[in-house]
């Protein structure tokens, strides 16, 4: 009975972390353009933690290329990037967690980096060209790449015409 007890108590332990797994960044389905249907975490993500993934430098620092509406009051905004301000009329929500995670996929010579992604990376900059990265690490974490998505997916003012 004690070790039956013991066996249902580790499982109980166990449970939460099966089910709340993340999918790793080799395991990614991408759709033929380069949308991923499935969370990477099973969980909803958090706009307000996307937007301090989306202005802070050593995460995803996405007002360095581009502007938005959320982040307009921030200096420095960029505009290599297209302007994120209703991104989410542009594109599915499947097409921007694919963009999120590897933008190649979709957009073929982009500059953009690939967020969650540890395959066939080129590192930028005269000392990297041509050479791979060596870490094996993403960019950012699955449940950044999904609270960037609720993020983008509050920009959602029409654009004027």
């Amino acid at each position: 009975m004690r070790k039956l007890f013991v066996l249902c108590t580790a499982g109980m332990v166990m449970l939460p972390s099966v089910l709340a797994a993340e999918t790793a960044p080799g395991d990614v389905v991408f759709g033929d353009l380069g949308a991923v249907e499935e969370s990477l975490t099973g969980t909803a993500g958090n706009a307000e933690a996307g937007l301090e993934v989306a202005t802070t430098r050593s995460l995803g620092n996405c007002l360095a290329c581009h502007v938005a509406e959320g982040w307009a009051h921030m200096p420095l905004p960029g505009n290599i990037g297209p302007a994120l301000t209703s991104v989410a009329h542009r594109y599915t929500e499947a097409e921007l967690r694919g963009i999120l995670i590897n933008s190649k996929h979709m957009f073929e010579g982009t500059v953009m980096p690939s967020f969650y992604n540890v395959d066939d990376i080129i590192r930028p900059g005269d000392g990297y060209t041509g050479k791979a990265a060596t870490s094996v690490e993403p960019l950012l974490s699955a449940q950044q790449i999904e609270d960037l998505l609720a993020l983008l997916q509050t920009f959602d003012e029409p654009e004027e015409e």
